[in-house]
């Protein structure tokens, strides 16, 4: 099976790092789908130590990726990175399924899930 997602060397090696400075280097990284946002959906990503029926395991630098199945489609082909700037460091996600975003670039929405948009 293809993976879902691409995790950036930077953004693997940021992660981490995040990890040891919260002692969970055993831990998985979710990436996940949620309701919310100005665009209607918005994007997760934290530390995960259970592995179910519903998820996909992908292996990304050394880092397991953990995606509930039903958000699989809605990720796909999703680019995650890790930018360092003059103003701080930070993840950049590039969805090729979402057909809109908002300026916070982490609310988006697409052509067949539209979420339930909040105010920003």
């Amino acid at each position: 099976m293809a993976n879902v997602i691409k995790l950036s060397e930077a953004a693997a090696l940021q992660v981490k790092d995040m990890m040891e400075q919260a002692e969970e280097q055993n831990a998985f990284l979710r990436v996940a789908v949620k309701g919310g946002g100005c665009s209607g959906l918005s994007y997760g990503m934290g530390f995960e130590h259970e592995v179910t029926d519903e998820d996909q395991q992908e292996a990304h630098h050394g880092i397991t990726v953990l995606i509930k199945k039903e958000d699989a489609p809605i990720l796909n082909g999703t680019e995650i990175d890790y930018k360092q700037s003059l103003m701080g460091g930070g993840f950049t996600i590039e969805n090729p399924n979402a057909i809109a975003s908002c300026g916070c670039g982490s609310s988006f929405r697409t052509a067949t899930k539209a979420g339930t948009p909040e105010n920003c």
